[in-house]
């Protein structure tokens, strides 16, 4: 399947109501665009400290063990697991280049069926088998053919290593989303990423599965090689490559040795500095489950390790040198202190020259077992083309084989059948099923309110300023239409791009007030509307609150989970029989999903609103859902599903 650029209408998200600048209810020492993220690091830091307390007991071999065995079977099913059986690779040499002490020769194998990698496997002159090295590749647009991966890969060669770098999805000639032109579909091989991972949660799956399987197939090449010996592997990569290196250390054994470079610090540290990065680095559930930079490294004991890091790097070198003697002490627990260390070099982030060398250096007295100093010398790279492996330049467009995102729709086709048994399902079971997806818990609290001022307008004494608070740390700004003679059931709004800017209803919601008595609540939820850090074209393709999605995931609280506690928490405020509740744009899913836990809610009113998840993983490029995203909810559920569960309850569908 190949994949190209393609939108749907129904991925949009809503205009604002009002264009004017929002409504503001709470105050600048309450700090408001910064609350949900600072509500999401004290949660965070709960989880930091168990762990903390966790590791410092584990005082004996057998208690280091038992949590390696388990720590690995977290990992592997947060990422979504792996293929039950490896497919043939279907592997081939396409072409070869002489280099001075080496050949290179470019190889095309299949990770996964008709899913094509593009990989230079750079082998030392001379009678093997040599010890193999896996190089990923951190974010360079050529991928493979980056200059200092190649470099890494020739000094390897030409001190006794062979070598093995592969193109990463979204990369060099493994784009995922590509135009006529062969030109990239999403600008930037992160936002690629991202972009493959917003289907990939959907679907219970994850970019970093995807990549882990890539890096582990790729080993199963280097290993099926005459010239290779198997029990002699190596790893070591920089940034996303550094990323990759530390997942395949921990997770393939057969990795003896491994140097990952200019990425491992602390995830406290990450997230208190640079934040959050795209979807491979963020593993969901990862924090909750106690999983930090330090694991990477201690899952694998007592293999040998070396952490390279560059003194002025943005991954902060504090949460390295926290990790590194943690596993320090792990390791020396073992009692193979020797075989983890550390390489700092003061200059920027990147696999420069001393931070080749070093790992260079590592592999020798590992898998060589040579502990001496080789250094680079100088020596010429070679082009984008000679390293190409296809004809075109791209796997999509010489294969027409599938992509991430085809991946991402042939797990979501396996789970339709499933899906379609929600609605047959009992009330009890399906409010179960959806309380589990959204990691709500059992007993919902009721919204306590915290202020309340008259807001006057001139033809209207009965509007109120308010605020609620849904859990400790979240505010909740609204407006309160207070009819004097109500009639009919209260209507929860929930705004999308925040509340009114002259605190007027819109026409159709004037309606429900003037000529049936309806008395209306509007409200912001957590990270929405004055709360939010950005709208608009600022917002990009993955909303304007992708780092609190990413964590909130960390935390296994998906965020349209937490505002859907938000929303439960004001109708068990409001405290009506009946409620009608209104999800605009974003809100839409919120309010079904609150619909289908709260009964009292018995009309419920979309507009603009997302239609179905299947339709965002069938679509490879969509905006603002990485909010919205549940981790494997489409294993279980669709929205429409979740539309026809709460019948004979009336659902209005509205478009601007």
């Amino acid at each position: 399947m190949r994949a190209m650029l393609l939108t749907l209408p129904l991925l949009l998200l809503a205009a604002p109501l009002h264009a004017q600048d929002k409504l503001q209810i709470l105050t600048p020492d309450q700090e408001p665009r910064t609350m949900l993220r600072r509500f999401l690091h004290g949660e965070l830091s709960k989880h930091f400290e168990a762990r903390k307390k966790l590791v410092a007991s584990l005082d004996s071999p057998e208690k280091i063990t038992k949590r390696q065995i388990e720590l690995k079977a977290k990992f592997i099913a947060a990422i979504g697991g792996f293929p039950k059986e490896k497919s043939p690779l279907n592997a081939k040499v396409v072409g070869s280049l002489k280099g001075e002490g080496f050949r290179v020769e470019n190889v095309i194998y299949e990770s996964r069926p008709n899913h094509h990698v593009t990989a230079n496997l750079y082998i030392p002159d001379g009678k093997g088998p040599f010890p193999g090295v896996l190089v990923p590749c951190g974010h360079s647009a050529n991928g493979k053919a980056a200059d200092a991966y190649q470099r890494a890969c020739i000094l390897l060669a030409q001190n006794g290593l062979a070598a093995l770098c592969y193109d990463p999805i979204g990369q060099g000639e493994r784009l995922q989303l590509i135009d006529d032109k062969l030109k990239p579909g999403i600008p930037g091989s992160t936002n690629e990423h991202t972009m493959v991972g917003v289907g990939a949660l959907l679907v219970g799956q994850s970019t970093a599965g995807y990549r882990i399987w890539d890096g582990i197939r790729s080993i199963d090449y280097l290993c099926s090689r005459s010239e290779i010996d198997p029990k002699r592997i190596g790893c070591t990569g920089n940034s996303g490559g550094g990323t990759l290196t530390a997942y395949l250390m921990a997770l393939d054994e057969r990795i003896v040795c491994a140097a990952p470079s200019c990425y491992i610090t602390s995830l406290e540290r990450l997230f208190a500095t640079l934040g959050p990065q795209d979807a491979e680095q963020n593993i969901t559930g990862q924090v909750a489950f106690g999983m930090d930079h330090a694991d990477f490294i201690t899952m694998r004991a007592p293999r040998p390790t070396l952490i390279c890091i560059a003194s002025q790097d943005y991954f902060d070198q504090q949460g390295s040198w926290t990790t590194f003697r943690e596993a320090s002490q792990i390791y020396a627990k073992l009692g193979h202190g020797e075989r983890v260390a550390l390489f700092e070099y003061d200059d920027k982030h990147g696999f420069s020259k001393p931070r080749r060398e070093a790992a260079m250096r590592w592999m020798r007295r590992w898998l060589l077992n040579v502990d001496d100093a080789p250094k680079e010398g100088g020596f010429k790279s070679f082009t984008d083309e000679q390293l190409q492996c296809t004809r075109s330049g791209q796997v999509l467009a010489d294969f027409k084989g599938v992509s991430a995102f085809g991946l991402n729709l042939q797990e979501a086709k396996k789970w339709a059948k499933t899906r379609e048994t929600f609605v047959s399902l009992s009330k009890q079971e399906r409010q179960a099923m959806v309380r589990a997806k959204l990691r709500l818990p059992a007993e919902i609290p009721t919204a306590k309110e915290v202020s309340k001022k008259v807001h006057y307008l001139e033809d209207r004494l009965s509007t109120y300023k308010v605020v609620y608070e849904s859990e400790k740390g979240i505010l909740l700004p609204g407006l309160r239409f207070k009819h004097i003679q109500p009639k009919g059931p209260p209507v929860l709004v929930l705004a999308e791009s925040g509340l009114p800017a002259d605190g007027k209803l819109p026409a159709w919601l004037q309606e429900k007030y003037e000529k049936h008595h309806r008395e209306i609540w509007i409200f912001d939820l957590r990270g929405l509307g004055e709360k939010s850090r950005g709208t608009g074209k600022n917002a990009g393709f993955f909303g304007a609150e992708p780092k609190e999605a990413f964590l909130a995931l960390h935390l296994d609280r998906p965020l349209l989970g937490q505002r859907t506690l938000d929303a439960l928490s004001l109708v068990k405020m409001i405290n009506n029989d009946a409620v009608e509740i209104v999800g605009i744009g974003a809100s839409g899913p919120i309010a079904l999903h609150a619909a289908a836990l709260d009964e009292r809610i018995a009309v419920i009113t979309l507009e603009n609103a997302l239609e179905s998840w299947l339709s965002v993983v069938q679509t490879p490029i969509s905006r603002g859902q990485l909010a919205n995203v549940v981790p494997g909810v489409l294993q279980a559920y669709d929205l429409p599903d979740l539309r026809r569960s709460l019948a004979p309850r009336l659902i209005n569908v509205r478009e601007d």
